[in-house]
């Protein structure tokens, strides 16, 4: 299937303030968040009109802001408002949202005390990350690269400069073959895949890797909430590689990913269980729910 560019498609992206035909939401070459990195960004979904979590989302894209040295100039209120008018002008139900927060062209040198703050918001269709059969489970290769010390990049954040990394790692999994690459952490934990958090089943019981040097991602949040909802006991913990090859199912976790069973790590295969089709159940019923609702059950 050709890919449709992302510069050249119909639609309306909100730009600054205003909504602008897709073409012409551009940037200038020397724009400080592409050369120095400096810029955040959200990916969301919406299902049936509403946007899953939306105000958490918001939040992290203003922390992640605060994390890189910036603030959003707009209250969250209005990021939430935003991302639905955009998902209404594009007339759109089911779609990805992606708002991108970046220091301008102002002043380009390390040094950014003169650049202003942009705000952009997008949304697109897009099915999960991994397509129709991913329900067969997905192959993560193993990542040469590994998520950085917390003290060597603001790890907690957002930011576009941490998926450098993944980008690569991703790039050398899908050339021997897999879907995916599993990131290891600067320490040599088990981390995360390079864009959604990552389980484990040991024992019936749900292991998750601590997230001290990656993101605790909204939706591994949302499943360990249902997990515990469910009666199962959740483990969050530094995970060895030799940990684990004492597990029977793995699934992975994120917006894009949805909740994902896992069939193979290296050389390593797990089948795809009761456990991680339950979480599948009970999230693809969460995310269709009313805002409200969603709320109500987080309480």
């Amino acid at each position: 299937m050709a890919l449709i560019p992302f510069d050249d498609r119909d639609g309306l992206i909100w730009f600054d303030g205003e909504m602008v035909a897709w073409r012409d939401a551009k940037l200038h070459v020397l724009t400080h968040g592409l050369h120095y990195a400096s810029a955040v960004f959200e990916g969301e979904r919406a299902y049936g009109g509403n946007i899953f979590k939306l105000e958490e989302h918001t939040q992290r894209l203003i922390n992640s802001a605060k994390l890189l040295g910036f603030d959003l100039p707009y209250a969250a209120a209005e990021i939430n408002d935003v991302c639905k008018a955009v998902l209404k002008a594009n007339n759109l139900t089911d779609a990805y949202v992606r708002p991108i927060a970046y220091r301008g062209s102002e002043q380009l040198a390390v040094s950014a005390q003169l650049t202003k703050t942009h705000l952009a918001v997008a949304c697109w269709p897009w099915p999960n990350l991994f397509g129709a059969d991913r329900m067969q489970g997905v192959r993560l290769g193993l990542a040469e690269w590994r998520r950085p010390h917390p003290q060597t990049a603001p790890t907690a954040s957002k930011a576009a400069g941490l998926y450098m990394i993944g980008t690569l790692a991703k790039h050398a999994a899908e050339a021997e073959g897999f879907n995916d690459a599993l990131m290891l952490t600067w320490d040599g934990y088990v981390g995360e895949a390079t864009g959604a958090n990552i389980f484990f089943v040991i024992d019936g019981k749900i292991h998750s890797p601590t997230p001290d040097c990656f993101l605790d991602g909204i939706t591994r949040r949302t499943v360990i909430s249902l997990a515990k909802a469910r009666g199962y006991e959740v483990i969050e913990r530094h995970i060895t590689l030799e940990d684990m090859a004492t597990a029977t199912e793995a699934f992975l976790a994120g917006t894009a990913a949805e909740v994902t069973p896992v069939r193979q790590i290296g050389t390593q295969d797990f089948t795809p269980g009761k456990i991680t089709q339950t979480l599948i159940d009970d999230y693809s019923a969460l995310v269709m729910m009313q805002p409200e609702e969603v709320a109500k059950r987080a309480a």
